[in-house]
């Protein structure tokens, strides 16, 4: 019997005995890996662990603070030694010398000299100071105890006790001793917290002045700075200028365009370097980039300034470091120093200063002046500021018109000879007048004998737009306002910028927002110095500083108005401009109104007194005993040289051809000894003057003649 098998599990294909046979190969196991080294592992861990943004923090603070306690204590060091010694003066004296001005060397050299025998003497008294300090202690110590024997023995008589005149003597004692044991009790810690106390001054002194390198500050002081500018930089951004002959020139060149630049060199709160442009590329195609050049050095655009040298395809950089600009640059050293005086002919007004951080100071003599700008952009101030200096040169005399009429100018009054405030019509009239008037004291002047001598006279009209653009005309017709041949104030200016130089009378204006109506060509460029707050448009600035100047680099348009506020840019033969520069980039001093008036009150003390007219007097019938009184003012007497000379300025058809005679024969009818001789000077004596006008008054018995 055959038994049939079941399988349960599937059979296998059979094997095709035809078929070959594969060799199969087995593979072993990889081998273990080694483990990492423990070195490996630390120094990768501390690798993390010190690049981590935490521990550079940490780094960072640390170094910021240590660096903060040690350079905070190395300024009040210097601050000390400079408190100390000569250092102070010495520096400035090197730098008035380096910047060639020699006058201001001179006066810190004094300066110096005087600081020297105040230290000299101090030191002589410190050979007498011991023993009078000894004589002193002895004396006092020797009073003291007998004022408190005086004491006890008054109590004892009221107490009818002996030993109450020992008491008041034991209670100071007693009181001495108190205080040896609390500086006993208080010494240990003061040996402690006295040093820490010290190093927290020092790290507040550090930390006021960022005295840390750029690294370790914290990262929102770092953000706010530009790379540091290095010629690979600069060669980059020229070369990504978008100038295609440019950047082929810097490709082609083996040293990768290193050749075109000069050395860069510290010039104030920036760098600065000379570029030499190859061949085919022009100056004013950098020119015309300078917000692209600025962003590729990672500046803003008013952060770098390009002007064109003596060199020919040449472009000098200067470039600020970030953020320097926007710092001030201090109170002007009128303000700081009450000892400054002026001088018209050799002295220079202390301004501002430029980009480099050199003082920049103005020299005023025998140049008319015109400043411009948009409104609200420090104008008046800038223009204030000279006047202010000039202002302490007592020979100097001032006729101003103000036609803002808002007391920028008020300070003014008993030091300038007349003020004219307000915006009106009437107030342009009487400015015009005012000029016309020192056309006549100009004409009187050129006609005296050659080799005479005359007194600075300042003509000043601020906001002198408002007089070009009146519209009033006067009885003939003639425009007050325009620019034609028959406008009174124009062409009273014109005259005076024609002749007034060579006689000391000189043409100050200042201007808002220039255009061919409001500042005629012939005006504008009769200016010998011309200075430009922010602008508008280019035009403007050709306006305000001419053709040259803007060709050569100056933008005042580039300013930014309102951040730039107080800077301008001057085109001018009174200031140091850089050699084959047409211009200069001022940052002026600020001067508020409470400033302006103390250093008036300084200029009305050297003068003896000046009465200020706020009006021209239109009218016929002159007083002449009345106009002398008011000339005289508040001053005890008043050589009869300037008599003359303010009644010719108070009204030169009555007074223009007056001599010493008319004046003596009108002081003689009024009364004897009005004028006199003193020091062999004739003077008039104003309270005489005064009786005999107020006996004319009273009784008619002074003659009007």
């Amino acid at each position: 019997m055959t038994e049939n098998v079941v399988h349960l599990h599937k059979s296998p294909e059979p094997v095709d005995p035809d078929a070959s046979v594969t060799t199969l190969t087995v593979v072993p196991d990889a081998p273990p890996v080694r483990p990492v080294p423990l070195w490996v592992r630390s120094g990768r861990a501390v690798t993390a662990a010190a690049t981590a943004d935490g521990t550079k923090t940490t780094v960072r603070a640390v170094a910021r603070h240590g660096l903060y306690t040690f350079n905070g204590g190395r300024i009040v060091a210097r601050r000390t030694w400079d408190g100390r010694t000569g250092a102070r003066y010495e520096r400035m004296l090197r730098a008035a010398e380096a910047a060639g001005n020699y006058e201001v060397a001179e006066e810190w050299e004094e300066r110096l000299q005087r600081f020297r025998d105040a230290r000299h003497r101090r030191r002589m008294d410190l050979l007498h100071s011991p023993v009078e300090v000894a004589k002193g202690a002895a004396v006092g110590t020797g009073m003291g105890i007998g004022a408190l024997v005086a004491l006890g023995i008054v109590m004892a008589i009221n107490n009818g006790e002996v030993k109450d005149v020992i008491t008041p003597l034991a209670a100071t004692i007693d009181f001495i001793a108190t205080l040896i044991r609390i500086v006993q009790i208080v010494w240990p810690y003061a040996v402690v917290l006295g040093p820490l106390f010290a190093l927290l001054g020092m790290w507040a002194v550090g930390s006021k002045q960022q005295a840390a390198p750029q690294w370790a500050l914290p990262a929102n002081v770092r953000s706010g700075e530009g790379e540091p500018i290095t010629p690979s930089i600069v060669v980059k951004a020229l070369r990504d200028l978008g100038v295609p002959a440019l950047r082929n020139a810097i490709k082609e060149m083996g040293d990768a365009g290193a050749s075109m630049l000069g050395p860069i060199t510290i010039a104030g709160c920036g760098v600065e370097v000379d570029v030499t442009l190859p061949s085919g590329v022009s100056t004013n195609e950098v020119q015309n980039k300078r917000r692209k050049l600025a962003e590729n050095l990672t500046r803003h655009e008013h952060e770098v300034f390009i002007t064109i040298p003596q060199a020919a395809r040449t472009v000098r950089l200067w470039v600020a470091d970030s953020g320097a600009l926007d710092e001030p640059i201090g109170p002007s050293p009128l303000v700081t120093d009450e000892t400054m005086t002026a001088n018209y002919k050799t002295g220079r007004a202390p301004w501002g200063q430029d980009l480099r951080g050199d003082a920049a100071a103005l020299s005023l003599y025998q140049r008319h002046l015109l400043i411009t700008g948009l409104s609200n952009q420090g104008k008046t101030v800038a223009l204030r500021s000279l006047a202010l200096w000039l202002s302490l040169d007592k020979s100097v005399q001032f006729l101003m018109g103000d036609l803002k009429g808002v007391g920028d100018w008020a300070m003014f009054d008993g030091l300038a000879s007349t003020l004219i405030q307000g915006p009106t019509d009437e107030h342009v009239i009487q400015v015009t007048e005012m000029v016309e008037g020192a056309v006549a004291e100009m004409n009187r002047r050129i006609q005296a004998p050659p080799g005479t001598v005359f007194p600075p006279l300042i003509v000043l009209v601020d906001e002198a737009q408002v007089a070009f653009m009146c519209p009033a005309k006067d009885e003939d017709k003639r425009p007050y306002g325009g620019a034609k041949a028959n406008s009174r104030y124009f062409m009273a200016v014109r005259k005076i910028h024609n002749q007034g130089r060579a006689v000391n009378v000189l043409m100050w204006q200042g201007t808002q927002d220039p255009t061919n109506e409001n500042l005629p060509k012939l005006v504008r460029e009769g200016a010998h110095t011309r200075a430009s707050l922010a602008l508008g448009t280019e035009s403007q600035a050709r306006m305000a500083l001419g053709d040259k100047a803007v060709d050569g680099g100056a933008a005042p348009n580039l300013l930014r108005p309102g951040l730039d506020r107080g800077t301008l840019v001057v085109a001018s033969d009174g200031i140091t401009i850089p050699a084959g520069q047409s211009s200069i980039t001022v940052r002026t001093h600020y001067i508020d109104d409470d400033g302006a008036e103390a250093i008036t009150d300084r200029a009305k003390a050297l003068r003896d007194g000046v009465t200020t007219l706020h009006a021209i007097d239109r009218s016929e019938d002159r007083d002449p005993l009345a106009d002398i009184a008011s000339v005289v003012g508040d001053a005890a007497r008043v050589r009869t040289k300037d008599v003359l000379t303010r009644l010719s300025m108070l009204n030169e058809d009555a007074y223009g051809d007056w001599s010493f005679t008319d004046l003596k024969r009108v002081l003689d009818d009024a009364g004897p000894d009005i004028a006199y001789k003193s020091d062999g000077v004739m003077v008039v004596h104003r309270d005489r003057l005064t009786r005999a006008l107020a006996n004319r008054d009273a009784d008619g018995s002074a003659s009007a003649e």
